[in-house]
């Protein structure tokens, strides 16, 4: 577990979003880091990311103009990432800006921290046209939930009947 950086009971942290260049050393390096911050935590899946994913992450995110990332800094030190992947909506005819990961270090949580790179994200949607900004999340993971909802976030439904959207997937 990383040492606390800042007292957590500071509900008044001082923070900065900075968009990431992915060809930057020291971005680089803090995206990687709070990237494996994140697959190590349970709601990642509990296990660093494998080695050759780490050696190729950066310029793989580079070569994609269609991903931005944020990191938030307090006191210099990069304590959070947000990663997102615009798509588009063919119901609106316009641009999204899906949050693909959100990532706060875990003695930082409760600080405000993930709603600066909200705001980031939602900054960046606005600026591109998008007529919506999506997620996804864990079903368990409850605490993500308490945020994204006082932040505006709700399940996507079309209506009762058909119920609540799901987020399925295939490997290939």
């Amino acid at each position: 577990m990383d040492t606390p950086l800042f007292p957590t009971t500071d509900t008044k942290l001082s923070v900065t979003c900075l968009v990431v260049d992915y060809q930057d050393a020291q971005q680089g390096a803090e995206l990687l880091h709070l990237m494996n911050t994140y697959a190590q935590d349970p709601m990642g899946g509990g296990e660093a990311l494998r080695p050759e994913v780490q050696a190729r992450l950066l310029q793989a995110m580079a070569e994609r103009p269609h991903l931005h990332s944020f990191i938030a800094y307090v006191q210099g030190q990069a304590v959070g990432l947000i990663n997102c992947v615009e798509g588009f909506s063919t119901f609106a005819a316009q641009p999204l800006l899906n949050i693909h990961d959100v990532i706060v270090l875990p003695t930082l949580r409760g600080q405000g921290i993930a709603r600066h790179l909200f705001q980031c994200a939602e900054e960046k949607a606005k600026a591109l046209g998008c007529c919506k900004l999506t997620l996804e999340v864990l079903q368990g993971n409850e605490k993500a939930k308490q945020v994204y909802r006082s932040l505006g976030y709700q399940p996507y439904q079309l209506d009762e009947a058909t119920g609540q959207a799901e987020f399925w997937e295939k490997k290939i």
